[in-house]
């Protein structure tokens, strides 16, 4: 079963047509990746399947609920956690107040406790504010925050943006931790490397146009193929080596 399907997006920024009938879905259980240049509309598809962008036209079904223009707080009740670009995590909170503002299902393995397992660091800061928190534990802050709310689907919008490479893998470990653990991951990501080593499917976007999608592992092992899709080699890709 597809956890997301969306079909024949259109989504416009005032006059600009910015997606083009996109369509790509996430299996339940699966992690999937959409990769892309800067501007490829990525981001926009991210907050279209939220409700924080509203299409023009199209199709978004989240357990094959329907669910296209809808606010986000409806989105989210279909068991949806979305941690956006850019981490917005509360600077004048605790690290554990933080925690405590997500007012999810209670039906799932994620509390507190286990989120400290989890990420050991927050732990260690949880009575810092997150103003005082680095890139990176402002980013296992908001990711934290989209788990406690137990969600079966988990949509990620570039959590390696600006970290440091150590972090970035602790990042990535969590997303393979998630799909053990059966949740649908659905990654917006430019590493395009660790991208496709953790991602079962991948789709690239070029101007708003879904230009392929297949098995992530055939397009890991076929760089002339991401060149041609995207204009740029995966070493340019991979902010893990910047």
């Amino acid at each position: 079963m597809n956890a997301i399907e969306v079909s024949g997006l259109n989504t416009f920024y005032g006059k600009s047509h910015i997606l083009h009938d996109v369509a790509l879905a996430a299996k339940e259980g699966s992690v999937t990746t959409l990769l892309g240049r800067n501007g490829a509309g990525k981001t926009t598809t991210m907050r279209s399947i939220m409700g924080l962008t509203l299409p023009r036209s199209g199709s978004i079904k989240v357990f094959g609920v329907e669910v296209i223009r809808q606010p986000p707080h409806r989105v989210a009740r279909q068991r949806v956690g979305y941690v956006p670009e850019g981490r917005r995590v509360f600077p004048n909170l605790t690290v554990e107040d933080n925690l405590k503002v997500p007012q999810g299902s209670s039906e799932g393995p994620f509390d507190i406790p286990r989120i400290y397992q989890l990420f050991p660091r927050l732990e260690e800061r949880r009575m810092n504010r997150g103003r005082q928190l680095s890139g990176g534990e402002q980013e296992m802050l908001s990711i934290a925050r989209a788990l406690l709310l137990n969600p079966k689907v988990l949509i990620l919008d570039e959590p390696s943006q600006g970290l440091a490479p150590l972090i970035v893998k602790d990042v990535f470990r969590i997303v393979t931790t998630m799909k053990q653990e059966g949740m649908t991951v659905l990654l917006v990501e430019q590493n395009v490397r660790m991208a496709l080593e953790v991602a079962d499917t991948a789709y690239v976007l070029d101007h708003g146009v879904v230009v392929h999608e297949g098995p992530a592992a055939a397009l890991a092992g076929d760089e002339a193929l991401i060149q041609s899709l995207a204009g740029a080699s995966a070493e340019e890709w991979d902010l893990d080596k910047a």
